[in-house]
């Protein structure tokens, strides 16, 4: 799973997750909005964290989001954030804003932190109010040690997902072991820009807080908007970063001497938990990397890499075990990039199917064999430049129909 480059920077912590670093905890319940399954999770620091925070594109901004964003801003501080799955509690109007508000308060007094410290999440079906009873239920238990556990949080914040994700990793900066761990969810209307997931990060790292916003930010665009599913993009997806600062490093910055370890570990916990959301779309059985080498910068590589993986027809011929490269070249014509035709080449794996523009000989039975694979990894070279980018996405199957046409049953 690991480089040789990052095996020297940083390890995997078996079993690590989002409550791994110093000085956060967290948890899950059922509360009530899902037949059965734990649907109310929960985590926070023991102190303030410095936090930073990115956000679906969606013009229709669910009401969590809003108070979420409004929480950051007032210091770019948090302390504790709260998920519900089942409803989405999106276009739900002044009744709305006002429930996420109070679900907010009351989350805030039940661990002891202060309200504008506190973050709302919320995931599932879009047009519905929240069930305020159950969710005054739910936080009524926080304090439960039956309900501990970031196994808990991991599955509360599940909606069509199949698994947890969740991933810690441990590296030294200023002599001091320093851990970042993750957890999210994400399944389907996933596409580049955010998509239906959400995504938090912890850390026990001390860090300015403008760079730790400006770290986000740079590796969001690296790893959860280069992932898709199914080209729909979600009205409640973020991203969260909280760093509490108990690790006793001194205090991260660009100008620190440690700040690209921390950075890398960062950016691969985030790459991470994108990947495993992408691994596990709705109805998926491989998950499939688009890697573009060659264009003329890395905004154009991004790009095609982008158009490939959000090709339907890409995506079938690759559930499929199709190697019909046509449809590869077909998406990176019309990604609206400029390239030379005459010098683009297609791999599917190690398997060269396309050179210089036009077919390369092989062998059908070996590259369907490939394809059939849980994992699958296109590469186009396109000879103008320097440029690169890699993207994630999977296939689209039957399933996939099945799971979407009966959503709200």
């Amino acid at each position: 799973m690991l480089t040789e480059e990052q095996q020297g920077i940083f390890r995997i912590i078996e079993n690590g997750n989002i409550a791994t670093a110093k000085g956060f905890k967290a948890g899950g319940l059922h509360c009530g909005i899902r037949k059965q399954k734990i649907d109310f999770g929960w985590f926070y620091s023991e102190v303030p964290a410095n936090a930073a925070g990115v956000y679906t594109t969606n013009v229709f901004q669910a009401a969590p989001l809003k108070v979420t964003q409004e929480s950051i801003g007032k210091e770019n501080k948090l302390q504790a954030v709260v998920v519900n799955s089942g409803i989405a509690n999106a276009c739900t109007g002044k009744q709305g804003l006002e429930d996420a508000y109070d679900m907010r308060k009351l989350f805030a007094e039940a661990v002891g932190v202060e309200e504008h410290l506190a973050a709302v999440a919320s995931t599932g079906l879009i047009g519905e109010l929240l069930p305020m009873e159950r969710i005054h239920k739910g936080i009524s238990q926080i304090n439960n040690t039956e309900h501990h556990g970031a196994d808990k949080f991991e599955t509360a914040i599940l909606t069509t997902d199949t698994h947890e994700k969740g991933i810690a990793i441990e590296l030294e900066i200023d002599g001091e072991k320093v851990v970042i761990g993750g957890a999210a969810k994400g399944s389907g209307m996933i596409h580049p820009n955010m998509a239906t997931m959400l995504g938090f990060v912890t850390t026990d790292a001390a860090i300015e807080g403008s760079e730790l916003s400006a770290a986000l930010k740079s590796i969001t665009n690296k790893s959860f908007n280069m992932i898709t599913v199914d080209g729909d993009t979600s009205t409640n997806d973020m991203v969260l970063v909280l760093a509490n600062g108990k690790a006793g490093n001194s205090t991260l910055s660009e100008k620190h001497k440690d700040w690209e370890k921390f950075y890398q570990g960062l950016k691969f916990v985030c790459e991470y938990l994108a990947k495993e959301i992408a691994r596990d779309g709705e109805g998926a059985s491989k998950l499939v990397e688009v890697c573009v080498e060659g264009s003329f910068s890395d905004e154009s590589a991004a790009a095609i890499a982008k158009s490939i993986i959000s090709s339907n027809l890409v995506k079938t011929a690759i559930h499929g075990a199709d190697a019909n490269w046509g449809r590869i070249i077909t998406a990176i014509g019309y990604s609206g990039q400029s390239l030379d035709p005459d010098k683009v080449s297609i791999f599917l794996g190690d398997i060269l199917v396309v050179e210089n523009g036009v077919p390369h000989k092989f062998d059908e039975d070996e590259a369907k064999q490939y394809l059939l694979q849980d994992e699958v990894k296109i590469t186009a070279k396109l000879g103008d430049g320097n440029g690169k980018a890699t993207a994630w996405g999977c296939d689209l199957s039957y399933e996939y129909v099945r799971i979407n046409a009966s959503y709200r049953t």
